[in-house]
């Protein structure tokens, strides 16, 4: 089994750079943010600033209030998987079961994510797998850009703490939030993009991938899914 990664340094400010980096995302939708969520979201930064292990962040994170969503959720799904893992993924939010159950992708679009992963030779014990947002939405609606940029920052030092080999967006609001971009998941899917942050060692190769939700209400994308996952293990074949 792979090593566990030395924890990086604290951060000061929000971790992302570069033209690719997600403070760019919350930087664009700051004028747009209701009264309040600039405060949230500096108290994210600093709180996920201090946090040296992925124990202190996920606690960092359920002492958090900045983000409403938090009073109208059962749980705060952290992570599931390997943290010595390669591969990172990262989902939108949790749904109804995931909120239930305190892990991400155990629902429907769960059961299909593993069978995908089994696939290509993967599984639980060699992925590590989060959410841009810890907290599911009421009704399972779309985040708000206020709810995402208050968790960002979690985010950010989630991923400087696992230096993961190749970041995996799943859908759309994963991808647009990573890589600051405004195309659809459609459109993003299937290609090579650059993540960069002054708490890992070097850029992270990203590539975008359709959600299992879409999967589901969408069976002809799986082709594309398939050629997706392909793509991902010739270049990481583990």
């Amino acid at each position: 089994p792979a090593a566990a990664r030395p924890a990086p340094a604290p951060v000061s400010r929000s971790a992302f750079g570069g033209p690719s980096g997600a403070s760019m995302f919350g930087a664009a939708i700051g004028s747009d943010l209701p009264l309040g969520a600039s405060e949230a979201g500096a108290s994210a930064r600093a709180r996920a600033a201090e946090a040296r292990s992925l124990e202190e962040l996920e606690a960092a994170l359920r002492a958090f209030d900045g983000c409403p969503l938090k009073a109208t959720a059962m749980n705060t799904v952290f992570a599931d998987g390997n943290p010595a893992a390669d591969i990172m993924l990262i989902g939108e939010a949790p749904g109804e079961d995931e909120d239930r159950q305190g892990k991400p992708f155990v629902g429907v679009s769960g059961k299909l994510l593993d069978r995908m992963l089994a696939q290509v030779g993967l599984d639980r014990s060699t992925v590590y797998i989060s959410n841009i947002l810890p907290w599911r939405p009421p009704g399972n609606r779309s985040p708000t850009q206020a709810e995402i940029a208050a968790c960002l920052p979690f985010l950010e030092r989630h991923v400087e703490l696992i230096g993961p080999k190749v970041l995996v967006p799943l859908g759309g609001t994963s991808a647009k939030t990573l890589l600051n971009r405004a195309e659809g998941i459609t459109r993003l899917r299937g290609r090579w993009f650059d993540y960069a942050s002054p708490g890992l060692s070097g850029p992270v190769p990203v590539l975008p991938m359709l959600h299992p939700a879409y999967l589901l209400r969408n069976p002809i994308a799986k082709r594309e899914a398939w050629r997706d996952l392909l793509t991902l293990r010739q270049r990481y074949p583990g």
